[in-house]
């Protein structure tokens, strides 16, 4: 009975046990469900409308699409600008620990180990080296150090750009890394097919599509591709995966920008300026080509010249719009628009005589130089050889005020109006004194640039109608909406046609016998034109010795313009002469230009009627003077005095001021030495003499078997030189 009733007691207390076991187990569970209950109270109720914005957050967002940057296209629709979609590379760093985060690990893992008496396994080690090698490919693919690598990809952020509008050579090489992390993504590029050609006008875009120079910058606002955003998902690493919708690319698209530029004009004009500063051994050349009926500009040229896909890679010398923005005294260039205001107030005519007083003129303590003796001349004469001392005689009639109120009329002083930037309004100072009053007549003593140049020229070839330049013809949005459109205006009038005509006849001269710019004459087409070889200023006062800006423009075909050519070559060291240097580079743009313009050839008089008559009266008058000198014995010389040449004065509004030294001899007719013709043909021994400043007359054909004077005879400037042929 006691055994049975300890039994039963200790079943008794084993059920017992277990129901307690069992309470405790169901209050335990009674609890943690009342938790999660609870739990899932505070987040589906209480904290229900954080949660859900945070969670919108993470998976839902709003992606900005991009539209392309518009287009810019020459005269004939040839792009000269456009947007390509290229691939730019990013990378997740936290997929890569950082060498501090790596190094921490390592230094955390051998002390446990060194507490527990076990010897530490650098397991972190190999992911250092992982990281190291993943840097050194990346690096190598895109083309950088590993040091710079290294610093970009240590951070704490989520997101970081390698390269931005990557190249389909380093997109390749980033792929063939095979690092993790890496992502692309693709962006709009700026691209320019046509590589340098027009570079200093179109300028270029920053890698965000924003325009930094040229065209580039001024039209920025509506190049500039528009912005919009669409709802999406992204995955768990932040990256596009779904959208609500799709946008159509066009609408987004910036404007399309038309030019006045031709490309073919364009890429003539490089080509000839090129080839020019290249044999000049010049510092730069400009070069400007308009039509002088619209204003349009048809083609602007700098040397050096530089890519604008890849514009760092070249010197911000190289990047500068020197035609526009550079202002230097030109020289005789400007000898035409004095004679065309003394013209126009009916102070002078193309017959009218002027003392050349022998190449020698006294202006107070100054003395005004030719580069070679005159006596008299008329003013087609003048303009035909480029007589300092006979433009500074018309602008004595002209006066001072007139003489700026021309110079202002005809665009100097103030800016084109091209809308590129840094456009220079050139220096006009008032010429207070007599000597300021010459200087300015010959276009020293103020500044202008070649496009103010090639302005100027346009009216005198249009007329005497001075229209306002431009470049961008039309504006056209992605829709075909037009947003601008520009059309022909002038400016003002600021001769007669008669005055411009004259001007245009007395210029033809230059590129005649006893010219300036002989190597421009064109046997196809007239060509009016005038040479300049100015001094530039030297910083540390007064004119330069050496340094020298040779210029050629002029107008073709000069009966009819239908361009006005404006060539300038900066420092030239071979030859500083215009006529020499520049003119070469107007012809060949003039000859390819009116070609390609489908301008008819026409036979080629030698001069104009007007001053055909012009020059015969002077040869009388010359003659009379020369008979009264010879019987006073006053030029006994006079016979040894060459006819002028293409030297255009070698010091170009060289004044000479009292107490110092005279100039020589031979600064007044400088010589040089005949070249060796034999074996060469009619056009290269041509070109030889013109480019050693003399005068060729040929006889027979084939190949030059003689000359006189022999090769290497020092003789005058202008000298004949006589070459057979067989």
């Amino acid at each position: 009975m006691i055994r049975e009733r300890q039994t039963a007691e200790l079943q008794t207390s084993a059920v017992r046990g277990i129901r307690v076991r069992l309470s405790l187990i169901g209050l335990g569970f009674a609890l943690g469900f009342g938790v999660l209950a609870w739990r899932a109270i505070q987040l589906q109720v209480v904290q229900n409308p954080a949660l859900s914005t945070k969670a919108q957050g993470q998976y839902d967002r709003r992606i900005q699409i991009l539209g392309q940057r518009g287009r810019i296209l020459d005269r004939l629709n040839r792009e000269f600008a456009a947007s390509v979609d290229v691939d730019s590379v990013f990378i997740d760093p936290s997929l890569l620990k950082s060498q501090a985060q790596l190094q921490e690990e390592e230094a955390t893992l051998r002390k446990r180990a060194e507490a527990r008496g076990k010897v530490y396994k650098p397991s972190a080690s190999t992911e250092i080296r992982e990281r190291e090698e993943a840097i050194r490919r990346l690096a190598k693919a895109l083309g950088t150090s590993t040091s710079q690598m290294g610093k970009l990809l240590d951070t704490s952020r989520k997101f970081v750009w390698l390269k931005r509008r990557a190249t389909h050579q380093e997109v390749a090489a980033i792929k063939a890394a095979n690092v993790a992390g890496v992502g692309f993504q693709k962006e709009a590029r700026r691209f320019y097919p046509q590589r340098e050609l027009a570079s200093h006008l179109l300028g270029y875009a920053n890698v965000d599509g924003h325009g930094i120079e040229g065209l580039e910058r001024v039209f920025d606002d509506v190049l500039r591709g528009k912005r919009d955003d669409v709802s999406g998902l992204r995955d768990a690493r932040g990256r596009p995966a779904l959208m609500d919708g799709t946008i159509p690319s066009d609408t987004l698209t910036g404007a399309s920008v038309t030019l006045t530029i031709d490309s073919v004009i364009q890429h003539l004009t490089e080509k000839a300026l090129q080839a020019a500063v290249d044999k000049a051994q010049a510092k730069a050349g400009m070069a400007v080509v308009l039509d002088p009926r619209t204003g349009e500009i048809l083609a602007l040229a700098n040397v050096p010249t530089f890519n604008p896909n890849t514009p760092a890679r070249f010197d911000v010398s190289a990047r500068r719009n020197r035609a526009v923005v550079d202002q230097m005294e030109q020289g005789s260039t400007l000898k035409p628009i004095t004679v065309a205001a003394a013209l126009e107030e009916g102070l002078i005519q193309p017959d009218s005589v002027f003392d050349g007083e022998q190449g020698r003129m006294r202006i107070g303590k100054h003395t005004i130089n030719d580069s070679h003796p005159n006596g008299s001349m008329t003013v087609a004469e003048i303009i035909q050889a480029s007589s300092n001392i006979g433009v500074t005689k018309i602008a004595q009639r002209l006066g001072r005020e007139r003489l700026q109120a021309y110079h202002r009329a005809f665009g100097f002083g103030e800016k084109p109006g091209t809308e590129l930037p840094g456009e220079a309004r050139g220096a006009l100072p008032y010429p207070r004194s007599e000597i300021a009053l010459a200087t300015q007549s010959f276009g020293q003593g103020m500044s202008t640039s070649v496009l103010q140049i090639a302005v100027a020229y346009g009216a005198l070839a249009n007329g005497g109608n001075l229209m306002k330049p431009y470049l961008v013809s039309r504006i056209v949005d992605a829709e075909g909406r037009l947003l601008l459109a520009r059309e022909p205006e002038v400016a003002r009038k600021v001769v007669s046609d008669k005055t411009a005509r004259q001007v245009l006849d007395m210029m033809q001269l230059v590129v005649e016998r006893g010219g300036t710019g002989r190597a421009a004459r064109m046997d196809d087409y007239p060509v009016a034109a005038k040479s300049g070889t100015a001094q530039k200023v030297d910083p540390n006062g007064g004119y330069s010795k050496t340094k020298r800006l040779a210029s050629f423009a002029g107008m073709v075909p000069s009966d009819a313009p239908r361009l006005v050519i404006a060539v300038a070559i900066d420092e030239p060291t071979t030859n500083v002469y215009g006529g020499v240097v520049a003119a070469p580079a107007f012809k060949e743009i003039a000859q390819g230009a009116l070609v390609h313009l489908g301008v008819p050839p026409r036979v080629v008089a030698q001069s104009s009627a007007v001053v055909a008559d012009a020059a015969e009266r002077s040869r009388h008058e010359r003659t009379a003077q020369a008979s009264r000198s010879r019987l006073a014995g006053a030029f006994a010389m006079a016979a040894q005095i060459p006819e002028p040449s293409d030297d255009d004065s070698v010091g170009e509004g060289f004044v000479e001021e009292e107490g110092a030294p005279s100039p020589s001899d031979e600064t007044l007719a400088e010589r040089t030495r005949v070249p060796d013709l034999y074996g060469l043909s009619a056009r290269a021994a041509v070109a030889a003499l013109l480019s050693a400043d003399l005068d060729p007359m040929l006889s027979g054909w084939g190949k030059a078997v003689g000359q006189t004077p022999l090769a290497g005879t020092s003789v005058r400037k202008g000298a004949q030189v006589t070459v057979r042929f067989e």
